[in-house]
């Protein structure tokens, strides 16, 4: 296969090695709601039977081949997922159809769409953008399709303005008319078996949680009143308020204690313990995270120091993980680092050996690594052994950022379920428990930043590439940090060329710094007046944050001014303020000169103000990891204070008539 982009109504064949694929369908707005969904089709283009219809509310196909793995945020915005078991489709099986639908606006709304097939490594198997969508509410993007005894992919970009339920009609579903009426007997199951946090539906199925015999091979009858497609709002739990402590200083006793925890070893079991039996105790989290693993929606178990033979040695990963699905199990085994704890390819390729034979289906491996990209690892491994395992990696990071989208958000009813989350919370924050925060550099940083310092760098240096890679893994982090706070997707912004190509944006990067010393991060942030950029200067020793937004258009560039000083009335006064007028001058100054006599900015200037550009600067630690003056705790402080003092005030300007907030007199 010489090329995996895909053109309409082109197709490729998968190597015969290929038993499972992941359908990635990703696009840039995050706020717009997608789902992906899956058809099995017979000879005939028509589903067997309304089981065969795999959405967010009916997440798995009858035989447990395909699965709905729900959607999640990205740097470029949002994704959805499908995952198929090739050597599991029964054999009337011809063609798996893949969908995607939108309950609140249209696609045409947006713009450029991914359909991407990946295999258990997350690399890509065939591509197909498209931009041509205009008002439908559902759309195929393409087919895994038999062929000769072969599977191929076919890129097909067709849409229906009738939405998912029209869809799923017209390859032969029956789809329930009262969307809206009552749950049957079988939809309180399904809700427990929801993907992700408020996606469950009402469908009339049978009870899916009681396991059908393995050697049964008869599809369960069809829902008596059709499949349901309407989709319910997420609700949300109320948080347990502790009220009679005497002072602030009391602090409610904690369910994970921190007391003793040592390092190393220590560390990583009681982070192993914690996270697991919270995953038990709240299946909504459970979801989330397994379905970012590849698993199926469905009740979950964990088990720690679990122990296996592989030759003459014993292998003990930290936990295996088992969610049951009907009468299919789904398992992965686990691999936890926290604090700089590094992943080892030989244990984690003693762990795909072990797997293989026991025929699960996943290794997953947890640290504080962020890898640069999604889809990333961050150690490579022998690919031979992903033929039928995959490999799957989450940051602790990323598990607090589920932890945190479910509070905020919704989906987590009840509030006792509601406190053991946060307790689970508490105890990531703490630094003893290792998972909080993206903690090193790497072992390269000290000599890359004497070399930036002495100008003796070269691009082409494997170490500056290296630490260029751990830059763009710290400007991630920085982006999951704040969707977490904010609840609204942050994205890290990369040029499209480098989202796909890692060594080309890694050489972009260290081309950068050995050019003018500095990083440089971009994050794109909703319901701002313009994106976060943060420059981290090697040579100065300095952090610079800034915003750019544009000006008001209309009034004097004295009443435009007025209208940015009122939106900074607490930024600190040593943000640098710079004017940018009509007539192509310029102005800078600090803010405090700019409130005591807005005149010094605007004085003597030709033209009016067209665009605002804010600025402030902070002190660079040197320290590589672990502690208040590292270099990474530097930049997560600059980044917090600025976005927190200076950019979420700030509102774009809205023209006349629109603008509840006029320029002032």
């Amino acid at each position: 296969m010489t090329s995996s982009m895909l053109s309409k109504g082109q197709n490729v064949a998968l190597s015969d090695d290929v038993e499972r694929v992941d359908v990635v369908i990703g696009w840039t707005e995050a706020e717009v709601a997608v789902d992906a969904s899956a058809l099995l089709l017979g000879a005939d283009r028509k589903v067997l039977s309304d089981n065969d219809f795999v959405f967010y509310n009916q997440p798995e196909s009858a035989d447990g081949s395909v699965r709905f793995l729900g959607s999640s945020a990205t740097e470029e915005g949002a994704q959805t997922r499908i995952t198929i078991e090739l050597a599991a489709l029964p054999d009337e099986v011809h063609t798996v159809a893949l969908a995607a639908s939108t309950s609140a606006g249209t696609f045409g709304e947006l713009g450029k769409i991914a359909f991407c097939v990946v295999d258990g490594a997350g690399r890509a198997l065939a591509e197909y953008v498209t931009a041509d969508a205009t008002t439908e509410s559902a759309f195929l993007f393409g087919e895994v399709y038999r062929r000769a005894g072969a599977w191929k992919v076919r890129a097909v970009g067709e849409g229906w303005d009738s939405g998912l339920a029209g869809l799923a009609a017209d390859f032969g579903v029956d789809v329930a008319d009262d969307s809206e009426g009552e749950a049957t007997a079988g939809s309180e199951a399904v809700s427990e078996l929801e993907p992700t946090a408020g996606q469950a539906i009402e469908i009339s199925v049978p009870d899916l949680k009681t396991e059908q015999p393995e050697e049964s091979t008869a599809r369960p009858a069809r829902p008596a009143r059709g499949v349901r497609t309407a989709k319910q709002v997420a609700k949300k739990a109320k948080p347990i308020e502790f009220k009679l402590a005497e002072h602030d200083s009391w602090q409610p006793a904690r369910l994970f204690s921190v007391i003793g925890v040592g390092a190393g070893e220590e560390q990583e079991r009681r982070a192993t313990s914690a996270l697991i039996a919270t995953m038990q105790a709240v299946r909504p989290f459970a979801r989330a995270l397994c379905a970012r693993m590849g698993a199926p929606a469905g009740a979950f178990e964990g088990f720690i120091e679990v122990q296996y033979e592989r030759g003459e040695a014993t292998v003990i990963p930290d936990a295996v993980l088992k969610v049951i699905r009907g009468g299919r199990v789904w398992t992965g085994l686990l691999e936890v680092k926290t604090g700089s704890g590094k992943l080892k390819r030989e244990q984690l390729e003693s762990y795909l050996d072990v797997a293989r034979k026991k025929k699960y289906d996943v290794v997953v491996s947890l640290s504080n690594d962020i890898p640069a990209g999604p889809g990333e690892l961050p150690v490579e491994v022998d690919r031979r052994k992903l033929a039928k395992v995959a490999l799957r990696h989450l940051s602790w990071a990323e598990v607090a950022h589920e932890a945190r989208m479910l509070l905020s958000h919704g989906g987590i009813e009840d509030d006792l379920q509601a406190w053991l989350l946060n307790e689970f919370l508490r105890y990531l924050d703490h630094p003893r428990s290792g998972a909080a925060e993206f903690v090193d550099m790497g072992r390269h940083w000290v000599a890359v930043r004497d070399a930036v310092v002495a100008r003796t760098l070269r691009a082409g240096d494997q170490k500056a590439l290296a630490v260029a890679e751990t830059w763009v893994s710290l400007s991630r982090h920085l982006a999951l940090r704040l969707t977490a706070e904010l609840g609204a997707t942050v994205k890290h912004v990369l040029p499209r060329r480098h989202r796909s190509d890692p060594a080309a944006r890694n050489a972009a990067v260290a081309e950068r710094l050995v050019t003018d010393g500095t990083f440089e991060a971009v994050l794109q942030i909703p319901d701002t007046a313009g994106d976060l950029e943060i420059v981290a200067d090697m040579r100065t020793n300095r952090i610079r944050c800034r915003i750019a937004l544009d000006a008001p258009d209309e009034g004097s560039s004295g009443r435009r001014l007025s209208w940015l000083l009122k939106q900074l009335q607490d930024a600190p006064g040593t943000v640098q303020v710079e004017a940018v007028f009509s007539e192509g001058n310029e102005a800078c100054e600090h803010l405090d000169k700019v409130r005591a006599n807005p005149k010094v900015l605007t004085a003597g200037r030709a033209g009016t103000i067209v665009s605002f550009t804010l600025e402030q600067s902070f002190p660079m630690g040197n320290r590589r990891s672990g502690t208040a003056t590292s270099f990474i705790s530097s930049v997560t402080s600059a980044t917090d204070a600025f976005h927190g003092a200076v950019v979420q005030p700030l509102r774009g300007w809205v023209p006349a008539g629109n603008n509840p907030s006029p320029l002032p007199s």
